[in-house]
Parts: structure tokens; sequence; C-alpha cells
């Protein structure tokens, strides 16, 4: 029985398998985000909550399927949100910038802590229906008509082999055989035995 490769559905916006180029890509957006957020925040007064847009960048990194792609992404804004805080010169409200910093970083380490545990949520999702579909897949269930030899009661296979049918039977379900005699061929096949035997004297009472 030829087998297909089982893909679970879901498991291609975490998969594992991207090529080179599309990681390449994904890191280069990432950057350019961060240097672009950076350079919008130099450029306006403090006292604006800039940083949150850095969450975009947390956002777009999530599309990596590297747990430690996110985590770095996430403290280098911290880094540039802390940077650009020093950078700029003193305003007359302080705690208002010092307030936007701190929403600024809670922004992206909670986005990149909920983006991770979807993320786990997701594997494990995808790891339980690829254990249920191969767990279908192995279930043998005998189904339709078995063409069998009236004479010797072989069973013709699916690639036109004759088996035995306890080999058969044993290939295509969970049974086990135990072989034993009933009384009519005990009866015929040992007449002096069968007759010495509990089962006959009961039958006789």
């Amino acid at each position: 029985m030829n087998k297909k490769p089982v893909t679970a559905a879901g498991d291609k916006e975490f998969s594992p398998y991207l090529s080179r180029y599309h990681l390449a890509v994904l890191y280069g957006i990432c950057i350019f985000f961060l240097v672009l957020i950076l350079l919008f925040d130099l450029a306006i007064p403090p006292g604006i909550a800039v940083g949150v847009l850095y969450a975009v960048v947390i956002l777009l990194s999530l599309w990596i399927p590297h747990d430690k792609a996110t985590l770095g992404f996430s403290l280098i804004s911290s880094l540039l949100i802390i940077a650009a805080f020093f950078y700029k010169p003193p305003a007359e409200e302080m705690w208002k910038v010092v307030f936007n910093r701190g929403i600024s970083l809670f922004t992206v380490w909670i986005i990149a802590s909920l983006g991770l545990k979807r993320r786990k949520i997701e594997q494990q999702r995808n790891t339980i229906l690829l254990e249920r579909e191969k767990a279908l897949e192995e279930v043998k269930i005998l189904r339709g008509f078995l063409p069998i030899c009236a004479s010797c009661k072989k069973i013709k296979d699916d690639k036109g082999e004759w088996t035995q049918i306890e080999g058969y039977i044993h290939k295509h379900s969970e049974a086990e055989f135990t072989h034993s005699i009933c009384p009519e061929c005990a009866e015929r096949l040992y007449p002096d035995f069968f007759k010495k035997s509990d089962f006959y004297k009961k039958n006789r009472q």
C-alpha cells in the first residue's frame, strides 16, 4: 500500500521548510522597516510613541519559522527605542517621553510573546493533526468482495496474489489467530479421541 505524504491544514503558515530566498527576503524586509522606523523616530519631536511602530517588524518576523528570529528582532527594536530616547534632546515633560517609550517596549514584547505562543499552539495542533491522519492511514479495514478459493480457501489480494486467509486477515485487520479444532472436525478426524472428550460426553447426556 503506497502512502501519500500527510500535510496538516494550517502548517504552511509556520512551515520550517521555507527556501533560503524567502528567508532572505523576510529578513531583508524586517531590517528595512527597522531602519525606516528608526529614522522616522529620530526625525520627529520626543513625546510621541513612534516606537509602537516596531510592532510591525515583530509581526513580520513571526513569518520566519524560527523563534530566535522574533526574539532577536524584539531585542533590536527595544535597543533602538532606548537609543532614540537618549539621542533626542530632553523634552519639557520628560514623564510623557518615558511613558511613551515604556508603552513602545511593552507593545513590542507583548506582541512577540503572543505571537510565539500562537505559533507554539499552531505547531502542536499540526502535530496532533498529522498523528491523527497517520493513525487513520494505518487503520486497516476489510471492505468489498474478496475472491476466495473454493478448495483451499486462499484469498486473492489486491496485487493478484493468493495468500492464506489467516495471513490476509492479519495483514488487513487487528485480528490475531489461534488454531484449534471444532467439534465436527474433531469427530471426523479423531473419532476415538472425540468419544472420550468432555464435549462428546456432555452432548450424549
